[in-house]
């Protein structure tokens, strides 16, 4: 898109001016009201001194000017004294975007400029016969600011949440966010920018190469370039990580709503109140009272966001132990998000936190969600939605932090980290922390407390190993090993339901053929992520309609099902790393009828990964013995 770029003084009557201040818009005519109105204000007899640089610019350009001028001293304009304002903008734009223009392919560059930067200079004046035309529009740009508190979105997206949560902005919209902006209430910056360290200089900005920019949105770095009919350019760059929320481009304006303070109040309680509440174990119950009470040193020295590890086994009953934190922050008037992985968790959060929290405001959001727009005092996400947020959050919740689309992901850790308050919290929730989190837990750099027994307390299934051939192979010879039909016998006499996981998706339709023909009379099914029917095949198995799973690591978290078994193949490739053998292990032993489980890692050889689960496995269980948290 293009926008207007301006410089503009109060100068009084006796000659004295005041340091220039240099505005982008998009709507001109309000600030020119604006201006007037503040003229009223301040003083009698003086004017407004007003450098019109463009009146549509493109905003990457617009804003490099804006940015360089202010670092490099623009508050005099180069004035000495009797120096022209103007002559000195000519000239230092020229400068300032000269590399950008040689950028353009051919004379493009050249014509946009040509077309787009006219300097003239004006004076605001008041008129004592003006009436104010501010005040109708400053009451929709106050309605605009607050529906845009704590958010950062491209303009049709801003346009599309005023429609439907500020309806009387109508088509007024472009005027009050222009006001607003003039007030400070809103932020205009490039959805594309240079990475912080080429900004550093003036003389490399320009000539950052296109994979250096980054998206201010997700913090992706945007390689792609196309023809642009909003700027005119011929190369304007875009971020494909975040598409699926809107192109994010070089002269798209991204909208930051101003940040909303963190709240301080402690009207939660004592941290030993708020546990008591909830009826938690005693396991969960100690985790819980110290991430309650490391919230509460926070909240009273928060010079920097907090952050707070709970390793919970799986099946440890994470979301119960979440509810004393979100008491503690809601019930002190604060805000809470809850993000997750994937949207069926989200789906099936949503109506637990909703009988846990009856009366709190709540927003469930996801692709499609019919609540996107709503702000509510208690939001659960999927993790892309958060990139619609910045500095809103008291407490940021991160559900399954190792899982995709977390894991080695640094879009995701940027907008987790964008949309919590500069003096709020994270809690991470993790049964397997990445590495870097687990060292720096360990070297007391990292807040954490564990809970290494779920909530039956009893022990944690150890998985045993059988030697196997690949699938792979047994695929080619159609042969299923003796001994792991043995097994799989057994597991089906016993009346537990099979999950079944190998690597690879290809091999699914194969090897459940296989199953089939060593398995008769037993309903064998396969699913995985390209699986259109893979809901209605799980809740099939959840009701024992089949009783056999193959499946990927897809369904490594996130699904229950009462007395199951596990058995992984392949356990020695590459595709299982420790953490994934410990979530799919996690599958057993979740219900209190059946604690024990059965759990196999089947593989020709014993890898790291495989004794680095098995380890973490047995010392989750030896921690909760010290402790007495188990029944045996």
């Amino acid at each position: 898109m293009k926008i207007g770029l301006y410089a503009i003084r109060l100068c009084a009557q006796s000659g004295k001016c005041s340091d220039w201040r240099i505005y982008l818009s998009f709507h001109l005519s309000v600030d020119w009201l604006w201006w007037r109105e503040r003229l009223r204000e301040v003083t009698a007899g003086g004017m407004w001194q007003v450098v019109m640089i463009s009146e549509g610019m493109p905003l990457s350009w617009a804003y490099r000017v804006q940015e360089e001028l202010f670092k490099d001293g623009a508050r005099t304009l180069g004035i000495g004294g009797s120096g022209s304002a103007g002559v000195y903008l000519r000239e230092s734009i020229n400068s300032l975007l000269a590399p950008l223009i040689r950028a353009e392919p051919g004379e493009q560059g050249e014509r946009m400029f040509r077309a787009c930067v006219e300097i003239r200079e004006f004076e605001i004046r008041h008129s004592v016969n003006e009436g104010c035309g501010e005040k109708p529009l400053g009451v929709l740009a106050e309605r605009a600011a607050q529906q845009l508190a704590g958010r950062q979105l491209l303009m049709p997206e801003a346009e599309a949440l005023l429609a439907e949560t500020a309806p009387e902005v109508g088509s007024e919209w472009l005027a009050a966010v222009q006001l607003a902006y003039l007030a400070g209430r809103v932020r205009y910056r490039p959805a594309l920018a240079p990475p912080q360290a080429a900004r550093s200089s003036r003389f490399v900005w320009p000539w950052v190469r296109r994979e250096q920019l980054r998206c201010r949105r997700c913090g992706s770095m945007a390689a792609q370039q196309s023809a642009c009919a909003a700027c005119g350019s011929a190369a304007c760059a875009y971020c494909e990580a975040c598409l699926a929320l809107g192109r994010s481009r070089s002269c798209s304006l991204l909208l930051e709503g101003a940040a909303l303070p963190a709240v301080r109040g402690t009207a939660g309680g004592s941290p030993t109140d708020l546990v008591s509440r909830w009826g938690l174990s005693p396991a969960q119950s100690a985790a819980t009272g110290a991430a309650l009470a490391y919230l509460a040193r926070r909240r009273e020295d928060a010079r920097a966001k907090g952050r707070f590890l709970l390793w919970a086994v799986t099946g440890a009953g994470k979301t119960e132990m979440t509810y004393p934190l979100l008491d503690y922050i809601l019930s002190s008037g604060g805000s809470v998000l809850v993000a997750t992985p994937r949207r069926d968790v989200v789906l099936e959060l949503a109506p637990r936190v909703a009988r846990a929290f009856p009366d709190t405001a709540r927003v469930t959001l996801y692709g499609g969600s019919s609540e996107r727009w709503q702000r509510g005092q208690l939001t659960l996400a999927t993790t892309h939605q958060l990139l619609r947020f910045r500095h809103v959050f008291d407490l940021v919740i991160i559900d399954e932090l190792d899982a995709f689309p977390y894991h080695n992901d640094p879009m995701l850790a940027y907008a987790a980290e964008a949309c919590c308050k500069p003096g709020g919290s994270f809690v991470y929730l993790s049964a397997t922390p990445p590495a870097q989190l687990q060292r720096e837990a360990a070297r007391g750099k990292l807040a954490h407390a564990r809970v290494p027994v779920r909530f039956h307390r009893h022990p944690l299934p150890v998985p045993q190993y059988m030697k196997l051939p690949y699938v792979a192979q047994q695929l080619k010879q159609r042969k299923l090993p003796r001994e792991l039909q043995l097994r799989l016998k057994q597991s089906l006499e016993r009346g537990a339901q099979v999950f079944l996981f190998i690597t690879r998706i290809a091999q699914i339709g194969s090897f459940v053929a296989l199953l089939r023909d060593n398995l008769p009379g037993i309903r064998v099914e396969g699913t995985s992520s390209e699986d259109p029917l893979r809901g209605e095949k799980v809740m099939s198995f959840r009701d024992r309609e089949i009783r056999l799973l193959v499946t990927t690591t897809i369904l490594e978290r996130g699904v229950t099902v009462p007395k199951s078994d596990v058995y992984i193949l392949d356990a020695s490739t590459r595709l299982f790393d420790d953490a994934s053998l410990v979530q799919m292990a996690g599958r057993a032993g979740r219900s209190k009828d059946d604690p024990a489980g059965t759990v196999i890692f089947g593989a020709p050889e014993v890898n790291r990964a495989q004794k680095v689960a098995v380890s973490q496995i047995k010392r989750m269980n030896a921690i909760a013995r010290r402790n007495g948290y188990l029944i045996e």
